[in-house]
This record gives C-alpha cells, sequence and structure tokens, in this order.
C-alpha cells in the first residue's frame, strides 16, 4: 500500500476502532425522570407496591444502533427493554414496576449492540405495605 493511502485509512480505521471500543453508559437508578435527568437518584428504596423506579442511561460511543436495558434480581432476569441510541452521546431510559415481593438486591445493566456490557449500576430495594 503507498503511503499516501496510508495517511487517510490509518486515521478511519483508528476512529472506527476507538469509537467501538469507547462505548459506555453511565446509570442512575431513581423515582422519576425529569427533562432527560433521573430525579431521587439513589442505592436504595424503600418503596410501596406498583411503584416505578426509573434507570437513566447516558450512551457514548454508539450511534444509529440500540441498546437493551435489563433489571436483575437477586441475579435473575426480571425485564428487559431495547431502547433506540439514533446519536452519541444519547440520554434514554427504562423503568421497572416494583411489586410486593420484589424486595431484595436489583442491578441495572446495558449492553451494547453486541451484547456486551457497556455499563451497570446496584440497588437494594425494600417494598413496604
Amino acid at each position: 500500500m503507498s503511503k499516501t493511502v496510508l495517511k487517510f485509512l490509518l486515521p478511519t480505521l483508528l476512529l472506527a476502532t476507538t469509537a467501538f471500543a469507547q462505548a459506555k453508559a453511565d446509570v442512575k437508578v431513581g423515582t422519576a425522570i425529569e427533562k432527560y435527568e433521573v430525579q431521587g437518584a439513589s442505592d436504595s428504596f424503600q418503596v410501596a407496591p406498583d411503584t416505578k423506579l426509573y434507570a437513566g442511561t447516558k450512551v457514548s460511543g454508539i450511534e444509529n444502533d440500540k441498546v437493551t436495558v435489563v433489571f436483575l434480581k437477586n441475579g435473575a432476569e426480571a425485564s428487559k427493554v431495547e431502547l433506540k441510541v439514533p446519536r452519541s452521546p444519547y440520554r434514554t431510559h427504562a423503568f421497572k414496576t416494583i411489586r410486593a415481593g420484589d424486595s431484595g438486591n436489583w442491578t441495572v445493566k446495558v449492553l451494547g449492540p453486541d451484547g456486551t456490557e457497556i455499563g451497570s449500576t446496584d440497588f437494594k430495594v425494600e417494598v413496604s405495605g
């Protein structure tokens, strides 16, 4: 390959590799979403049955694709939703309605288009009543 071709091709290849390698999601769990921001963020919640908890995420390094948000209760999958990511960075959210009997340790994982984990957070829930 000529040096001229490498001069133009190499930066493009490096950008493509770096963008994929830098895919990440900052994840917070809270009691509401207002103006794309998580409200009432915490790592421990005491809630009444039928309360929604929101997983807000800021996804970077992914464009024109989808991520999957997975809620796990005590390590077992409780719900999963696929969300579109049209640009980077992009804020989006999913929610889980907490029912009686849902007390325990929870994790929210955000999976990239290829299924690899790009972000997560742990929290505890105590359902009262």
